[in-house]
């Protein structure tokens, strides 16, 4: 992939495609094909085969795709499931038909086993039941990996995998009913300083262990990827290191500079017990993360809050 080829971001407003813009911008990169979900349905398959055929990409980075938390999972599984196969399938198969040089597929670390051991290697994908509160997501990504690696083992394509983990960064979601852990907390204690509030609640009992890697550190690894990774099998992406969520909302809460206490809603669920990842098989090709979980929400929070001025100044 030169400075010069034709790529393709899906999904080039969300936090992943967003960041690889950025960064790809930042290396010299010109020619770029981005549409909007209004511009271009990709769950609408002649729509995605006419601009396959008009385009004519040569490399694609899909990181578009429908997400959410563990409540929006719980609400929504059919369309979790509907909206994320068909994107995947319909750009798999028109990036095969028109031949296109290679793809990226963004998997996710969420997909693995609930209970599969820790660190999650690549080869524990498949071994026993998902966890059950966002399974519909998981069976949808799943299928995408697959038809990566089934679309090289059949077709020859060059169609690669990456399952990063829990991801934040700047354009990120931080509505508080379809966000993930960490904006969601972000946003919570940001308000409740805002309001002088004594308490912040958050779910379950703060114990589960999260592994969190900064949006930016996840791009650089997918550019590494499409340069440097041609193998069938899905390959994972993350920092090697976990953190518990109480621990999470406790770092969140001095970056904030929040004084009140953080309390438990031992009605909701905990999800998943422990998620890291094994990086292993990425340090070997050379790549590991840059940014520290300190600073990368240190990061995020300057730009949320440059956000939430903005919005109310515009109210």
């Amino acid at each position: 992939m030169n400075k010069h080829s034709k790529i393709y971001i899906a999904g080039h407003l969300g936090l992943v495609g967003s960041a690889l813009l950025r960064l790809l911008q930042k290396r010299g990169y010109t020619n770029f094909l981005t549409r909007t979900i209004q511009e271009l349905d990709l769950t609408n398959q002649a729509a995605v085969n006419e601009f396959f055929a008009k385009e004519k990409p040569e490399y694609i980075f899909l990181a578009a795709a429908k997400v959410g938390g563990i409540q929006a999972n719980n609400t929504y599984p059919a369309e979790f499931i509907y909206d994320n196969l068909m994107i995947e399938a319909n750009v798999i198969h028109a990036a095969y038909q028109n031949k296109i040089k290679k793809l990226l597929f963004l998997g996710s670390t969420c997909i693995y086993p609930k209970l599969a051991p820790q660190p999650l290697k690549e080869e524990y994908l498949l071994t026993s039941a998902l966890e059950p509160t966002n399974e519909a997501y998981a069976i949808a990504k799943i299928a995408g990996v697959e038809l990566c690696k089934f679309y090289q083992r059949q077709y020859g394509c060059n169609f690669i995998s990456a399952m990063p983990t829990n991801l934040y960064g700047l354009n990120d979601n931080f509505d508080l009913n379809s966000s993930h852990v960490l904006p969601a907390l972000i946003r919570k204690i940001h308000e409740a300083k805002i309001k002088q509030e004594k308490e912040v609640v958050i779910w379950g009992t703060g114990k589960p262990k999260r592994e969190f890697l900064f949006v930016d550190d996840l791009a650089d690894a997918l550019l590494f990827l499409m340069q440097e990774y041609h193998e069938e099998g899905h390959i994972n992406v993350g920092t090697g290191q976990d953190i518990e969520i109480i621990e999470l909302a406790k770092l969140i809460k001095e970056i904030v500079g929040f004084s009140g206490e953080i309390k438990h809603d031992l009605s909701k669920p905990d999800g998943t017990p422990r998620k890291l990842v094994d990086v292993s098989k990425l340090h070997s090709l050379g790549w590991k993360h840059q940014t520290s979980l300190k600073e990368g929400i240190k990061k995020v929070y300057a730009w949320y809050e440059l956000q939430s001025r903005e919005k109310s100044i515009c109210k």
